[in-house]
């Protein structure tokens, strides 16, 4: 490897790469946009900022280009609902309905104005918590989701209540739905007659078994509902029976301006868009894909397609070359293959000029773009957005491709595979690197190959890193992502492992330094794949599951009963449980592992991470342990993801024998005399 002069370029151990990326730069004027929606004038956004605290600000872009802060620096646009969030804003016209962290009322924002709520206070010992609204067509009432917790008991609901700020007292909010488990995506029609919504039952996700609804909404002295009716998908079932898992998951509601229906479902094994005929409830599809448009509603508010006044169908959808934007009409088809990776949150402006979305690149962090079809109907992209300018040279910047490698049984598994990457350094002839496995959380849920700093924090240093989309992830169709049903612990860690080995098999890594990275339910695959495998030389896991059955008694409601699909039903499935615990493996525990836990996480709590650690002191295995105040499920504080990223390394280096470049402390590992020894590279 040689540098554009033809000189050679010096030869560093990989690992000890110096990076032009720092911890530091991870948070350092990061401005993540998270959610973006267009208004009448100009384009909102949110914007999620490590360096203050991880708060998510709502900013505006006039039509002039000029960007503004819209709130105080003591507003964070976040909602608790489900725990995840999202859809904690939405705009109607010029005016935002945003939920504030700290108290979770919701407040309406006008241009000029101070921000004042219109959802009343809770009752004392009691929680309500709001996302995924809308605003009836004369401006006057909102619909949104409502989660209440009052006396042990957590309620989901559609509620209603005026737009504007009451005059005297708060009124209280009109129950539109209830009496399910879980609802959400409450749209209106454009004549404000109609309330369409999904909702499913325990114990189903919503990329399992859901069902679309609709009601008529009879005006008053409050908006009412009348005439509920399932229009396709699973009916009800009385409260504590189990609803089947057998079903379409059907997600994304939306009125056209016309007044038809439309639906994401996955009845033909891929998500795609549906019209809905209301009278039947026959979905008619748009415009057949073999790849998703949709991903697993984690958090409220995705919209991956529109229907603008023509009738035309906007759909996004990902596959191995990037993202594509089709517009489907009556008689024709057309589809644009863009320059980015993926493509999320496609609106259409109240006008219908324009749509905007947030596109992911392969070199370059999240962009918030703007569409336009011209008078030939070719259509115009432009970045509305600040995006951080990392100085990065593209010779230093690690571009995945997608690889299909064998796992157990015969089974082909997918991954994203980044070779190490420098633009000043080169390694060693002969040497091959040290890989970082890395597993997605959900574990419903994928890998993205869109530009993430974090990643390139570990290739520009030398390491190659595998982000494993195991059997059960999403975007390869239902019957792949139901891979995972019964047998998590087991599909999962078999193609981690099966990566790794692929990996090395094919020269592209050291197989003495193998090693396994996942948050969340990917901190309980690396936990399994340590306990059960012995593939791997280390691990790192963060607010990872230590326990099954402690987490089937102990987490929120949305995932109260996600087990049962994963593991099996709980207490009656207890053996197995007990069985894919990495808690009941502790005699395979004899590698390097390093934990990160946040002290307030109500996900993955933490006496998860402090048993397993316990587990390893009583093994005397060497290990580290990090507990970061006033983090919940995921970092988001600057000062703790430049800790936790430069804990990580720091034990790596240790473990892997080299001396990581810019670190000025090392992590503490306890036990660190029963690392195996390695010459200093």
């Amino acid at each position: 490897m040689s540098d554009s002069t033809g000189s050679q370029l010096p030869v560093v151990p990989y690992g000890a790469w110096p990076s032009p990326i720092s911890a530091a730069d991870l948070v350092s004027g990061v401005v993540r946009p998270v959610e973006a929606w267009p208004g009448e004038t100009g384009t909102w956004w949110t914007q999620a900022r490590p360096d203050q605290g991880g708060r998510e600000q709502l900013v505006f872009r006039a039509a002039d280009g000029t960007i503004t802060d819209v709130l105080g620096p003591e507003w964070n646009v976040r909602t608790r609902v489900h725990e995840y969030g999202g859809a904690a804003w939405w705009v109607s016209g010029d005016v935002v309905f945003a939920v504030k962290w700290d108290d979770q009322r919701l407040y309406r924002v006008e241009p000029g104005k101070r921000p004042v709520p219109i959802t009343p206070v809770p009752p004392a010992e009691a929680a309500w918590r709001y996302a995924d609204g809308r605003v009836t067509p004369d401006g006057k009432t909102v619909v949104c989701v409502r989660e209440s917790h009052e006396a042990g008991e957590v309620r989901n609901e559609i509620v209603a209540f005026p737009a504007a700020p009451a005059d005297t007292v708060d009124p209280t909010p009109t129950v539109l739905v209830s009496g399910t488990d879980f609802v959400a995506a409450p749209r209106i029609s454009p004549d404000s007659r109609r309330l369409a919504w999904i909702e499913w039952q325990h114990p189903n996700m919503p990329w399992d078994s859901t069902s679309l609804w609709m009601a008529e909404l009879v005006e008053g002295d409050v908006l009412q509902t009348a005439d509920a009716r399932l229009l396709t998908g699973a009916s009800r079932v009385g409260r504590g029976r189990a609803a089947s898992r057998d079903g379409q998951s059907l997600m994304q509601p939306s009125f056209g301006p016309d007044g038809r229906l439309y639906v994401i479902s996955d009845v033909s094994e891929w998500w795609n868009v549906y019209r809905v005929e209301e009278e039947s409830g026959q979905l008619t599809q748009i415009f057949p894909l073999h790849h998703e448009v949709g991903r697993p509603a984690w958090v409220f508010g995705d919209s991956d397609y529109v229907v603008d006044r023509d009738r035309l169908v906007w759909m996004t959808y990902t596959d191995d070359k990037g993202a594509n934007l089709v517009r489907v009409s009556e008689d024709s088809t057309e589809s644009d293959a863009l320059p980015f990776v993926s493509l999320a949150q496609l609106r259409l402006a109240p006008d219908g000029s324009r749509l905007t979305a947030l596109a992911a690149q392969a070199t370059a962090e999240l962009a918030v773009v703007e569409f336009r079809v011209g008078a030939d109907k070719r259509l115009s992209w432009s970045i509305l957005n600040e995006v951080p300018d990392h100085r990065l040279d593209a010779a230093g910047i690690s571009v995945p491709r997608h690889v299909t490698f064998p796992s157990v049984g015969g089974r082909d598994a997918h991954a994203l595979f980044y070779p190490p990457a420098s633009a000043s350094v080169r390694a060693p002839e002969g040497e091959r690197p040290p890989l970082i496995v890395t597993v997605h959380g959900g574990p419903t849920s994928a890998a993205s190959s869109a530009f993430r700093l974090q990643t390139q924090y570990w290739t520009s240093r030398g390491f190659a890193v595998i982000d494993v989309n195991y059997g059960g992830s999403t975007g390869y169709g239902r019957l792949y992502r139901k891979l995972l049903d019964g047998s998590w612990g087991i599909v999962d860690v078999e193609d981690a492992c099966a990566a790794a080995l692929w990996v090395a098999a094919q020269g592209l890594a050291d197989a003495s330094r193998l090693a396994i990275r996942g948050g969340s339910a990917g901190g309980y695959t690396v936990l399994a794949a340590l306990a059960t495998r012995d593939v791997f030389t280390a691990g790192a896991s963060l607010y990872g599951v230590a326990d099954l059955g402690a987490l089937a008694e102990d987490t929120h409601k949305f995932e109260s009963r996600y087990l049962d699909g994963l593991v099996g039903p709980w207490p009656q499935a207890k053996k197995v449980y007990t069985e894919r615990s990495p808690l009941s493996h502790i005699d395979g525990f004899d590698r390097p592992l390093i934990v990160l836990q946040g002290e307030e996480d109500a996900v993955v709590p933490p006496a998860q991470a402090e048993m397993i650690v316990a587990a390893l002191a009583g093994k005397q295995v060497p290990h580290s342990y990090l507990l970061f105040p006033g983090e919940q499920h995921g970092f988001r504080r600057a000062e703790n993801i430049i800790r936790a990223f430069e804990s990580e390394l720091s034990f790596y280096g240790q473990v892997f024998g080299f001396e990581p470049a810019g670190l000025s402390e090392p992590v503490r590992i306890r036990h660190a005399e029963n690392l195996p020894q390695r010459s200093a590279r």
